[in-house]
């Protein structure tokens, strides 16, 4: 999963793979509507190295948090979604992940006011920043997602480990939410980013709300409405958006390691 999802606010220009060794490559959708590219090799060919690189050039139209115009009567929470969309948006509202001791809950109505009710982008943008400014961020090249509950428990974790509890404590509230995969940029220092998780693939998550529809947050860095991300998957699940998965056959004493490298320029355009 490398090729970003083209829309009218991410406008994909062109976009190429290479991979070395030679693959024959095929191209799916898959149920989210990502684009997926499976390689698949000779049963002969033999190789010490394995190499994909992805380039690609986009075109990014983030709307401003404050400009997204929702629904009157999903300004405040709580709100229901419209009966039309709800069928849809159900699977991603219902929780995925144990919360026994209702910890999660508990710490996600702690952004309401005693009477339940929130200004609904103020609740989303407050628990979007209390991720970023009280968890302890933490990188981890293990392949998985820490469970919510222990995410919160540690106060600490990976971009995707922030974005699954938050997408889990939204959903305590009855939200829709979904997984993102795809890169980060800082504009303000192209190729050496400051912000958590750059040079690197990233992960946040999508917000439904009526009126603006799917709305980013990346939790990472208290990024709101899409700024500096770059998407290229979406999913129920951080299962289902891993950005490069697979296997191979060689000796068990074959040393394994990846090295990742994302490195993003802006081009200068003269009138």
């Amino acid at each position: 999963m490398f090729r970003p999802r083209d829309s009218h606010d991410l406008r994909l220009l062109d976009t190429t793979l290479t991979i070395s060794p030679i693959a024959r490559v095929r191209w799916l959708h898959d149920v989210f509507g990502n684009s997926v590219a499976i390689a698949r090799f000779g049963d002969t060919h033999t190789a010490d190295t394995l190499v994909f690189e992805s380039a690609f050039r986009v075109k990014h139209y983030p709307v401003p948090l404050e400009h997204l115009d929702l629904d009157t009567d999903a300004r405040r929470y709580p709100f229901f979604n419209p009966a039309g969309e709800a069928p849809d948006l159900a699977p991603y509202a219902a929780r995925q992940y144990p919360d026994p001791d209702g910890a999660i809950s508990a710490w996600a109505r702690g952004f309401l006011s005693k009477d339940g009710t929130a200004d609904t982008l103020a609740l989303l943008n407050a628990m979007n920043g209390a991720i970023h400014r009280d968890f302890a961020y933490v990188r981890r090249a293990e392949d998985g997602t820490n469970p919510p509950a222990r995410t919160l428990s540690e106060h600490s974790g990976t971009c995707r480990d922030y974005a699954l509890l938050m997408m889990e404590a939204v959903r305590c509230l009855g939200f829709a939410a979904r997984f993102v995969t795809g890169y980060l940029y800082d504009e303000t220092r192209l190729g050496d980013s400051m912000l958590l998780g750059g040079g690197e693939t990233h992960a946040w998550l999508q917000v439904y709300l009526p009126g603006a529809g799917w709305v980013e947050f990346d939790p990472t860095n208290a990024i709101a409405a899409g700024r500096n991300l770059i998407r290229v998957a979406v999913a129920r699940d951080p299962a289902q958006a891993i950005p490069l998965s697979g296997s191979y056959y060689g000796s068990s004493n074959d040393a394994l390691s990846m090295d990742v490298r994302v490195t993003v320029s802006a081009e200068t355009v003269f009138a």
